[in-house]
């Protein structure tokens, strides 16, 4: 009986997320979404290929980040330094900032580094979909095999008409 139970429960929940799949489209489509996914084959590839970015991807082992030169490059700052370079005065300008500036706005602080945080994850997650991507790409350029050379300079791709004068 458990067999057949989970037989059962796994075919349910493929029927839940195709209808909540199909909703998602609709609602998309309804508000204006990209054309393409009235072909509910590309919105289930668009959706399987965003999914498996979001949720198979180890954040911190992207290939995007490391392409940027240096990962400070991409990544938020959102800790608060508070240094001086005056030698007379700066002992009670950095006392004026921690005990009462800081403190009058903290929930600016606050609200500011939550949206920092966000936007880092957003980052992120756009980093994995943009890294899948270029896997599907790399994979199907390998299917189809080796494309012809690009002309390089002043060349005339074969079979392109000559400019003239």
């Amino acid at each position: 009986m458990d067999g057949d139970t989970s037989v059962r429960v796994e075919r349910l929940m493929r029927e839940i997320e195709e209808d909540v799949r199909r909703d998602r489209r609709k609602r998309l489509l309804a508000h204006g979404g990209a054309s393409d996914y009235e072909d509910p084959e590309i919105y289930a590839t668009v959706d399987a290929i965003l999914r498996r970015a979001v949720e198979g991807q180890d954040r911190h082992a992207l290939l995007l980040p490391d392409v940027l030169e240096a990962e400070d490059q991409w990544r938020l700052e959102t800790h608060l330094r508070f240094a001086s370079h005056r030698r007379f005065g700066g002992p009670l300008v950095l006392f004026i900032k921690r005990r009462i500036l800081l403190p009058a706005l903290r929930w600016l602080y606050e609200y500011s580094l939550e949206n920092f945080r966000r936007q880092e994850r957003v980052n992120r997650l756009l980093f994995a979909c943009v890294e899948e991507l270029a896997i599907e790409n790399a994979r199907l350029r390998k299917m189809v095999g080796p494309s012809p050379p690009r002309p390089t300079g002043g060349e005339e791709p074969a079979g392109a008409p000559a400019a003239r004068s």
